[in-house]
Parts: structure tokens; sequence; C-alpha cells
């Protein structure tokens, strides 16, 4: 187990360590426990199994959470620490606040509909299989949510403190500084792109004695396509072919790029016209978080509801059934981002095997899920127990990341007064993380730990 100094302060990598999801960090100091994010585990059978074990700490001392973003893989565990007994507050910005809300409800139904799914379908190993986590879970989650705003201090107990800023991850994302006897500890969060078409520029910290950082593309630099030039390209051929194409899409922020990519290319008259569906309850839930905290992106209030009223919302799941039956030439944008769940299932189950149709990958794909299966070439996916052979055409999209890549990153530590005692890297598959290592260690100079899952570090 590594360490880097010794006094009364320690940091536990309970997520994210190794992997891109479950991010987790279990601060103790001064008598108290704080949990930085409270993710669920993704992916890979062996990180999802991780969902189902207690925290190795009783959830009833934890004083209090603080959330970077709302995304799952930064709140989905939090009815399962509710569950466990966890009665503290969780802070986060307003619009993660009410983001999460969305988020953990909906999460609940579906694991619930999924083991419901299972159980009458008979394709589950488990008898019965049951959910994570139910909506009565989620809904005891909520009432502990805290919105907190941007760039105020907000003092936790004698000695420690924290504050938001900005972070343009996602619409409310943030990187948390928090102070502790002086010294201050900075958690990255997601990263978002300098570039980003909706949201500002991500705020840089200036001080940080610890640094927390995630690595998602810490290997890599995100290419300088034309994304609108791009899409513009594959809808033609598409229109060509009277075929559908297929959006998976991360509810939040991402759902709301492609409807404003697609929004941007209609008033161009830049591409044929088709009926633009957003087919997620939640990502219609979200979208309306961007009209109400606009102040939170670039758009204004005005653009992004016409944005909003160009795409048609589909809620019912019978609604779904019909959309995805229907072979008229169409854009559909569901749920969820990586193929692992949610409504995109069965438009995947009706337009895989047609040639005719197009499927999107959006972004990253985490290993162990469908959408990486789908990158990574095989030729059948399996979906609720059943086979499907993959010859719908397949365009992979790499630029509309919502995270930095590795030279964004370093210009996001470039502001840094002085040198960290020590950096650590999470969140990123190995060779993600150690690629940052190398970077950060040639360009500053600078200590740097990878944690492993559960390591303790005393700072």
């Amino acid at each position: 187990m590594n360490t880097v100094l010794s006094n009364d302060i320690s940091i536990q990598f309970l997520g994210a360590a190794g992997t891109v999801t479950g991010s987790k960090t279990l601060i103790r100091a001064n008598g108290k426990k704080i949990l930085v994010d409270c993710g669920l585990f993704q992916g890979l059978k062996h990180l999802r199994a991780l969902n189902w074990q207690a925290l190795p700490i009783d959830a009833s001392k934890i004083d209090a959470v603080i959330l970077t973003h709302a995304h799952l893989d930064h709140t989905g565990y939090l009815p399962r620490l509710v569950n466990q007994g966890f009665q503290g507050p969780i802070y986060c910005s307003a619009p993660t606040c009410e983001i999460t809300e969305v988020l953990l409800l909906d999460s609940a139904k579906i694991q619930e509909e999924d083991a419901e799914h299972a159980n009458r379908k008979g394709y589950t190993k488990h008898k019965p299989a049951k959910p994570l986590y139910d909506l009565e879970d989620a809904k005891n989650t909520i009432p502990l949510l805290r919105a907190h705003p941007e760039d105020e201090w907000k003092e936790l107990s004698d000695g420690i403190r924290f504050r938001f800023q900005n972070n343009a991850h996602i619409i409310g994302a943030t990187h948390v500084d928090i102070e502790i006897d002086e010294k201050r500890i900075v958690f990255s969060g997601d990263i978002g792109r300098i570039d980003d078409p909706m949201l500002e520029v991500p705020d840089k910290p200036e001080k940080a004695d610890y640094l927390i950082i995630e690595s998602t593309y810490g290997d890599r630099i995100h290419p300088t396509v034309d994304t609108e030039k791009q899409f513009r390209e594959i809808l033609h051929k598409v229109a060509d072919r009277n075929g559908i194409m297929i959006v998976p899409s991360f509810t939040v922020d991402r759902a709301q790029d492609f409807m404003y990519l697609f929004w941007k290319l209609e008033q161009k008259k830049d591409i044929p016209e088709f009926p633009i569906y957003l087919d997620s309850p939640m990502g219609i839930d979200v979208s309306k978080v961007f009209n109400k905290y606009h102040k939170w992106h670039k758009l204004g209030p005005t653009v992004f509801d016409e944005v909003f009223k160009n795409t048609k919302m589909v809620r019912s799941f019978k609604d779904t059934e019909k959309l995805a039956v229907n072979k008229r030439p169409k854009i559909v944008i569901a749920g969820s981002g990586m193929m692992n769940g949610g409504r995109v299932l069965t438009y995947l189950k009706k337009h895989l095997s047609n040639p005719d149709s197009t499927i999107i990958i959006p972004g990253y794909q985490a290993e162990g899920t469908r959408g990486r299966s789908i990158h990574d070439g095989v030729h059948e996916i399996k979906i609720h127990g059943e086979y499907y052979p993959i010859r719908a055409h397949i365009e992979d999209i790499r630029t509309m990341s919502s995270h930095a890549d590795q030279a964004q990153i370093i210009d996001w530590l470039s502001d840094l007064q002085k040198k960290p005692a020590c950096v650590f890297i999470n969140h990123g598959e190995p060779k993600s993380s150690d690629a940052l290592r190398i970077k950060v260690q040639d360009t500053f100079g600078w200590k740097v730990e990878i944690p492993q899952f559960e390591n303790v570090f005393q700072l």
C-alpha cells in the first residue's frame, strides 16, 4: 500500500481506480468522514459485482457526500449508500441536484424493470433476479440532496470547508476544492473540453497541495474533425439508403449536444429533412434543466428553447415500440450511450441486423459494455437473452466526447501556482492513466501516483 506523507488526513480510493467507473473517494480528517462522489460500477461483470458489496466502512458513519456531477458513475450508488444507513447531506451544484434526482429515479425504475423482465423470460442465473435498488431506495435518497452555489465556500466543520468550481463536463459539473487545516485537496471530477459547443471553458485550479485527477482520455488527443461536416455526410448516406439513424446517447449533455447539432444543421439546410426524436423520459427532463439553468451554458435561454421545440419527445414505452418498427427515415436519440440498458435496446433489436440502418458510436465506451463490443467489431450482440447479428452501418464519432483529452488535461493543470505534494491519477483504464502519469511527470516534474482499488494514502 502506497503512502505519501504522514498526518491525520487520509484518502481511500473506493472506485474509479484502474477503471473509469464507480467513482468514490473517502476522506478521513479531524474525526470526519467525507465521501467525494458515490458512483455506480458499470461495464465488466467483476466491476458490476462490486455494486452488490457494502462499502468497507459503516455508511452511517459518513458525515457528508460531495458530488462533482450527476452522471451515474459518480452518483448511481447513492441509493445503496442510503440503504446501508447513510443519512447525511449530499452536496452538489443546483443543476446536479435536479439531474441526480431524475437519474436516480430512472435508474431505479430500469433496474426494477430489468429484474422483472429477466424473471419473466427466465434468462437470469439468479432465482429470482433482484434490482440493485428500487424506487423506494431512490426516493429515500432525494431529500438528502443539498444544492450549493458555485464558487462559495461551505463550512463542513472546524477546519474543513469546500467549494465548487465550473468544470464544463456536463451542465452543473464542477471540480471540488476541499480545504482541511489549510491544506487544499482538489478533485477534478470529469474535466470538460475547452471547445465544448454548449458549455463554458472549465475553471482551472490555482492552488492544490494534493490533486485527484481523471484520466479517461489520458493517452490520446481528440481528432480535429469537423463534426458538422462528418454528420452531414453520414446523414446524406442515411437518406440515400432511405434508412434510420439510431443515436445511443448519454441522456445528460450528450443527448442535448446531438439535439443542438441537428438543429444547427437544419438551420443551415445542410441535411435532408428528417424527423428527430428524443426517446428518453429522463433525457426530456434533463433537457428542461438546460432551459432553467441557462447561466451554466453559453447558448442563452432562447436558443435551447428552439432546439427543444425542434425535437419530437417520446415518453411512453408503447410509443417506443411503435417508433422502433416504423421503417420511415428518421433520427432517434435514445439512452443509454453505452447501450447497456434503456430505450435504445428496443431500437437495436429491430435495426442492428438491417443493412439500411446506421448506428452511431457516440463517444467513450467502457470495457464490458455493448457499445464497446460493437465499437471493437463483434459480429453479433446479445440483448435480453437473444443474439442479434450486426449488419447495420456503424459510425464511430470521436469528436463529441465531453471529456478533456491529454493536452487539455495538461492545460487544466497549468495555472497551479506551486508544485503539489502529489497528483493522484484515477478514473481511467490502466493504459490511459499510465500515459497521463508519464506526461505529467515529464511536463511538470511532479510526484504522481496511480491508486489501486481500496488503496489508502496518508496526506
